[in-house]
């Protein structure tokens, strides 16, 4: 193979293929993410925050072992990712009523979701009363939970990776392949936003989705090393009319096909939903379309 190719934002030519494959056969005694740490300290492939990028890593040699360009030792373990999940407890939470005006709560607190008590509730929310539930996160991500001033939910969202292709989306980007390989990660994706059925309160949503979006920027700076600069969000047409996101500002710019990335014999329908996108700075433009 001479061709130079592109994996999880890595150029591969014969120059990274002949490492990867000498470190495989010199090392007949390493597992997998021995191998993957060795090739990212070599490459020194790390994020913003100066850390390997194990994961990312470990997918790119597994979707080269998968095309047959090399051959990964057996894993040591079984894989239960499918499990994952599988053993989270809900825990106790307030669903008494909430009707008031958005003032009458007295505030919305905003709290990081990651970890510990906030984290088990933040779950508890979204697999109990999400109609796409929720098990484990993948990759990137930061939770929200939204307290109301008597330490209460009502709200709860998820910002993760976004959508590697989506026509419309970067038809109003304007980028290019070669760019959006390169910046996609300053693209955050708002995966998940509960308000509780229990709680009814005019304009929370919109309130809730433009705090959010004041917050987001630092905080994943913060996580990650650096600010995203466009929001996304999928909102499916039949279940939702995108009320919330009008109203905080979001700009529809299409809709998907109702197809999926797996879906290489056009035989998997997916629901068509629509595309909104919020810019969280001015010239998101020009960084997204800024070819390295």
């Amino acid at each position: 193979m001479s061709e130079t190719f592109r994996l999880q934002g890595r150029d591969l030519g014969e120059v990274e293929l002949a490492l990867i494959r000498e470190l495989i056969g010199s090392h007949p005694d390493w597992h997998r993410t021995r191998i993957s740490r060795e090739i990212c300290e070599r490459w020194d492939w790390r994020d913003q925050t100066g850390r390997i990028k194990d994961m990312a890593c470990r997918t790119m040699l597994l979707k080269l072992h998968r095309r047959g360009i090399i051959e990964l030792p057996a894993p040591r373990h079984p894989n239960t990712n499918h499990r994952r999940g599988l053993s989270f407890q809900p825990v106790l939470h307030d669903i008494s009523p909430q009707q008031c005006s958005f003032d009458a709560l007295g505030g919305v607190e905003w709290v990081i979701a990651d970890a510990g008590e906030y984290r088990a509730l933040w779950q508890t929310l979204l697999q109990s009363y999400h109609y796409l539930g929720f098990n484990t996160r993948v990759g990137k991500s930061i939770c929200y939970l939204a307290l109301d001033a008597q330490q209460r939910a009502v709200g709860a969202l998820l910002f993760g990776a976004a959508a590697w292709k989506s026509a419309d989306r970067d038809r109003f980007i304007g980028w290019s392949p070669k760019a959006r390989a390169s910046n996609l990660e300053r693209v955050v994706n708002n995966m998940r936003f509960l308000i509780p059925t229990w709680v009814q309160v005019k304009n929370l949503a919109s309130h809730i989705l433009a705090m959010a979006l004041r917050r987001l920027p630092d905080d994943w700076q913060r996580k990650y090393g650096f600010k995203p600069v466009l929001v996304e969000s999928f909102v499916e047409q039949e279940r939702f009319k995108g009320t919330c996101y009008k109203a905080a500002n979001w700009q529809c710019v299409g809709s998907t096909t109702g197809r999926t990335r797996q879906d290489r014999n056009h035989t998997i329908k997916v629901p068509i939903k629509d595309i909104y996108l919020y810019p969280l700075c001015r010239d998101f433009r020009t960084t997204l379309c800024t070819e390295e």
